[in-house]
């Protein structure tokens, strides 16, 4: 069988041949992975930022925005068949009894770091021809979804502050009789500034849209772009950071009422926070790699929040009720905005030219592996 393996003591990344794995207990299940998107994460491990294999193990598995299609199951597992299409969670609970989330199966606020992830920290990922997993961390897709169904993982990204912006949009008045957790009526009259026209970023903006949020785009990136035509397709103002300082968005725009970062650059995170209007809720989704010391002002900037009343949020990875939310809005979607995702995903590249293309510079939008030839 064959896998993409990242060998951290060696620094090397290198398509391997390794034996095709087999069901061993109850509760698993064995899938043939059919595609893998590449993010900014696995291009960091790629870069031995991070990333560790499983105990005793010299090599890990990269790949943990998966897709794969069911080829057994254990005598136990009867919600999943062979056929089935699933998404598999990313993160596992941590062993410790004190960790109230993870033994409350929301291992996505583990309070102890001993969690892992596949493909990330402490186990292997997807990016191979066959994998055997945990049949209760899969999720199951519809059919209709399977050239598309990778963009779940990364979907989930802006499921889980979605569902938490639902609560904090409640302390905003006027208080009205109506249900806020109605998402057609949640974002209306407000408007959403995203920050990055890159995977994560573009479903933010289709995910706070159909919330009723007015959206813009904030990125690198004059047109003729992908990018762009993907914020144009969804409605989505595009303003390019070339021709538009950070100080003159509202200008454009106008109000900010939430901003979902999704750059991972501290100075613009930073710099757009000066711009975030009153009663505004700031999303943290990008994490920083190694950067240069700057300059800031805490003061000013601690300053503002409090008289400004505003929220700051940071969030990582997701619980199993973000899957089930994105894989509805991946359907809602698709059915809306074909093209757009379409047009996101780049032409899938074989696991045997994965190596050279995770290295490599950026794709179009997002860069898929096909696990199989």
């Amino acid at each position: 069988m064959r896998a993409i393996a990242v060998f951290p003591d060696s620094r090397e990344v290198k398509l391997i041949e390794t034996v095709e794995p087999v069901i061993t207990r109850l509760g698993q299940v064995k899938l043939r992975m059919l595609d893998v998107g590449i993010c900014g994460t696995d291009k960091e491990i790629s870069s031995f930022v991070y990333g560790s294999p499983p105990p005793g193990e010299r090599y890990f598995v990269l790949g943990h925005e998966a897709l794969g299609e069911v080829v057994e199951v254990s005598p136990d597992v009867h919600d999943l068949a062979p056929g089935d299409l699933v998404i598999p969670a990313v993160r596992r609970p941590c062993p410790h009894a004190r960790c109230r989330p993870c033994r409350a199966g929301h291992q996505d606020f583990c309070e102890t770091g001993d969690f892992i992830e596949h493909g990330i920290k402490g186990a292997h990922g997807y990016l191979a021809e066959f994998v055997v997993d945990d049949a209760s961390y899969m999720h199951r897709v519809p059919r209709e979804l399977r050239e598309v169904a990778v963009l779940v993982e990364p979907l989930t990204i802006a499921e889980k502050p979605e569902s938490q912006i639902r609560a904090l949009m409640q302390r905003r008045p006027p208080w009205v009789d109506r249900d806020v957790a109605d998402r057609a009526i949640m974002g209306k009259g407000y408007h959403a500034l995203i920050l990055g026209a890159g995977p994560v970023g573009i479903l933010g903006a289709m995910t706070f849209g159909e919330a009723g949020f007015t959206t813009s785009i904030y990125s690198r990136g004059r047109p003729p772009s992908p990018r762009v035509d993907v914020a144009q397709m969804i409605g989505a103002k595009y303003l390019a950071s070339e021709d538009v300082p950070v100080e003159a968005i509202i200008e454009h725009v106008g109000a900010i009422d939430l901003v979902y970062e999704a750059v991972g650059h501290p100075v613009l995170a930073l710099e757009v926070l000066h711009q975030l209007g009153p009663n505004g809720i700031y999303v943290l989704t990008g994490v920083p790699g190694p950067h240069a010391p700057f300059k800031a002002d805490p003061a000013m900037l601690f300053r503002d929040m409090v008289l400004k009343n505003q929220v700051v949020l940071g969030t990582v990875n997701a619980g199993s009720q973000d899957f089930a939310a994105a894989i509805a809005d991946l359907q809602t979607f698709y059915r809306r905005w074909p093209d757009a995702l379409t047009t996101l995903m780049d032409t899938r590249t074989p696991l045997d030219q994965a190596v050279e293309r995770i290295m490599s510079g950026p794709a179009r939008i997002k860069t898929i592996v096909s696990c199989q030839s």
